[in-house]
C-alpha cells in the first residue's frame, strides 16, 4: 500500500484487481512474524460476528479459512460454543503461526497434531459454516478459492467472508499518479463482481454489503506504520524496484496534502461483506428423453409380481 515489497513478476496483470502472487507470499511471511494480527482485521471480525445472530443455522462444524491474520477464533467460539472448530491456512508461514496460536489439549500434544487443522481444501467431512475474514482480496485466483470453499460446505451450510473493496486508499491514487510512482495498491474486486463470482462458484442466495470507513492519523509517519501493519503493495503495476530514503521523504511530504478540515490525515477503507448458502444440487431434466422398448419391457416385468 505504501512501499514496494519485491520486484514485480513479469506478469503485470491484465486487470486492476489483479495482485502479484510473489508479493503476496512475501507479505504473508512478514505478517506471520508480527506480534498481533492486523488491527483493522480485528475490527472487521467484530463487525462480521455481529451479523451471525441473523442466521438461524447453528453449525456443528465451523471452518475458519485464513485464521492467522483474521483475529476471529475467540469470536467464533463465543458464537458457537458447542461446535467443532477447524481451520485452514494455505500459506506455510501463516499456517505455522495459526498452529502456534491454537490451544491444544494433552491428547493433541501427545499425538503431535495441530488442533483442528485442515491441511487442504475441500474439507472432508464438510462443514456447516466456512468463515473467512479479510483474506479474499489477497487471493490470486478467486474462482478457484471460492470453488474450494463451496466444495467444503455441507448442503444447507453457509459461507461468511469480508475483504477490502476498490475504494480502499483511493486518496493515494492521484498522489502516486502525479509523481509517476505506479499504483499504490490493487483496485480489488467490486462488491457486485464478488457476488457474481460467488454465484458462479455454485453458492445460492448471496447477500453482499459494503461500508466505508474514514481513518485518520496525526502524522504521515503514523499513517505509514499502520499501513505497513496491514500489509504491502500487491499491485503488479507498482513501481518496479526498491525505494530509498529520498523517496520516503518525498512520500511523507505528499501525504501532508491529505489533511482534512480538522488537520488530520485521512484515508478511506472500503469493506465488502458477503454470505451465501450451499443449496442441494438441482437435477437436470432433458427436454426429450429416449427409452428403448426392450428397457420398458424389462421395467414392466420387474413391476409384476412373480415375473
Amino acid at each position: 500500500m505504501s512501499e514496494p515489497v519485491s520486484t514485480p513478476s513479469s506478469n503485470k496483470g491484465s486487470r486492476p484487481q489483479d495482485i502479484d502472487p510473489a508479493a503476496s507470499r512475501h507479505q504473508a511471511r512478514r505478517l506471520a512474524a508480527a506480534a498481533e494480527p492486523p488491527w483493522l482485521h480485528a475490527e472487521v471480525a467484530r463487525r462480521m460476528a455481529e451479523r451471525l445472530p441473523f442466521i438461524k443455522l447453528q453449525p456443528a462444524r465451523v471452518l475458519d479459512a485464513a485464521p492467522a491474520l483474521g483475529a476471529s477464533a475467540e469470536l467464533l467460539r463465543q458464537a458457537y460454543p458447542g461446535a467443532e472448530m477447524l481451520w485452514h491456512e494455505a500459506d506455510p508461514a501463516l499456517a505455522e503461526r495459526a498452529a502456534r496460536a491454537r490451544p491444544q489439549g494433552w491428547w493433541q500434544k501427545l499425538r503431535g497434531a495441530s488442533s483442528g487443522r485442515v491441511d487442504a481444501l475441500p474439507a472432508r467431512p464438510e462443514v456447516e459454516l466456512l468463515w473467512s475474514n479479510m483474506a479474499l482480496h489477497a487471493g490470486a485466483d478467486l474462482p478457484a478459492l471460492l470453488a474450494g470453499w463451496q466444495a467444503s460446505l455441507a448442503v444447507g451450510g453457509f459461507v461468511m467472508f469480508s475483504c477490502l473493496g476498490p475504494d480502499s486508499f483511493r486518496e493515494l491514487r492521484p498522489l502516486y499518479t502525479r509523481r509517476g510512482w505506479g499504483r499504490p495498491a490493487p483496485d480489488w474486486w467490486d462488491m457486485h463482481d464478488v457476488g457474481d463470482l460467488v454465484l458462479k462458484a455454485g453458492f445460492a442466495d448471496p447477500v453482499m454489503d459494503q461500508e466505508r470507513l474514514t481513518l485518520t492519523w496525526a502524522s504521515p509517519q503514523a499513517l505509514l506504520a499502520d499501513l505497513r501493519a496491514l500489509g504491502g503493495n500487491l499491485a503488479p503495476a507498482r513501481f518496479a524496484g526498491l525505494r530509498g530514503g529520498v523517496w520516503r521523504q518525498q512520500l511523507l511530504a505528499e501525504l501532508e496534502t491529505l489533511r482534512d478540515a480538522d488537520g488530520r490525515l485521512a484515508l478511506t477503507v472500503e469493506l465488502v461483506y458477503g454470505h451465501a448458502f450451499k443449496a442441494a444440487p438441482r437435477l437436470t431434466v432433458a427436454a426429450q428423453t429416449e427409452v428403448s422398448v426392450d428397457a420398458m419391457r424389462a421395467q414392466l416385468r420387474k413391476a409384476r409380481p412373480g415375473a
